[in-house]
Formats: C-alpha cells, structure tokens, sequence
C-alpha cells in the first residue's frame, strides 16, 4: 500500500487563502481580455468590411484614396479604446502597478471591463457597415465625403459612452 497524504485542516485553510488571494488578479485579468479580445475583434471585422468596400471603389476611382481609408478605419477605434481599459486595469491590479485585488473587487474589475468588451465589439462591426454603406456613398458621389462622415461617426457615439462607462468605474476601483 502506498503512502497516503493527510492534510491538515490549517493546511487546508492555507491554500484555499491562496486561491482566493489570486482570484482576484484572475477575475481582473479575465475583463481586460475581454476589453482587449472582444473591442480589437470587432475592429478587426468592421476595419476589414469597410476595407473591402474601398478596394471597389478605389478600382475605379484612385483618387479618393485618402477618404474611403478614413472611412474605413473608423471601426478600428473600438479596438483602441478596449486597449485604453486593458492598461488603465492592469496599472491597478498590480500587474502594471497598484495592488493586487481580492476576489469581489476583482470581479468588480471584470464588471467594469464588460461594457467596452460588448459595446466595442458590436460598434465596431456596425460601424463597419455603415462605413461600407459610406464607401459606397462617397463612390457614387465624392462632393458627400462630410455627410457619409458622419454616418459612421454616430455609431462611435455608442462606443465612446461604454469607454467612459468601463473608465471612470475602473478608475475608482
């Protein structure tokens, strides 16, 4: 028969405060990659929409390069701004600086990293297909490159409001 380990029930004790001590950095963590892997997604997808729209128009038009590559780049903001909440996180979650979190405020962390993970994430692929539908504009008739602007703009709005959601509640954690 073999050995067996009996452990103690303040050994025990010991390692479960250790598992809870890093659940806190571990639900912290699991927010800023969701900030970072749904926004940058959803950038990704809308960037590469409104991308292949401006290679249409461009085929024909070259000369309106500059406008339909700020069209299409106005999805990848998302991206940006779930990055913005990633770094503000993890300089307080004692991985770029502050401390380390307990548990519930680790998962106040997550909470808070949510609404840019999902608002960027579904923004951004909206806002590619309004910069789609813009590109398409802009093709059709150039003089419109201020009104197709602003169509894609006001999905950003969305954007733009969870960024400050995710932010200010990040900042004050």
């Amino acid at each position: 028969m073999g050995n067996v380990l009996i452990a103690s029930a303040t050994e025990v004790a010991e390692t479960v405060n250790v598992l809870t001590d890093q659940m806190g950095v571990v639900y912290a963590l699991i927010g800023v990659a969701l900030a970072t892997l749904l926004a940058g997604i959803g950038s990704a997808i809308g960037v590469g929409m409104g991308g292949r729209a401006a290679a249409g128009v461009l085929s024909e038009k070259p000369e309106l390069f500059a406008k339909v590559l700020i069209l299409q780049l106005l999805p990848g903001t998302q991206g940006i701004y779930g990055l913005l909440v990633a770094f503000v996180a993890l300089g307080k979650i004692g991985i770029l600086g502050g401390t380390r979190p307990d548990a519930q405020t680790g998962l106040l962390y997550l909470a808070a990293c949510l609404p840019i993970a999902v608002v960027g994430l579904m923004s951004a692929i909206h806002q590619g297909k309004t910069s789609v539908a813009s590109i398409g504009l802009l093709g059709k008739n150039p003089k419109t490159f201020g009104k197709a602007m602003l169509l894609p703009a006001m999905v950003e709005t969305y954007a733009i409001l969870a960024l400050l959601v995710s932010i200010l509640t990040v900042a004050q954690l």
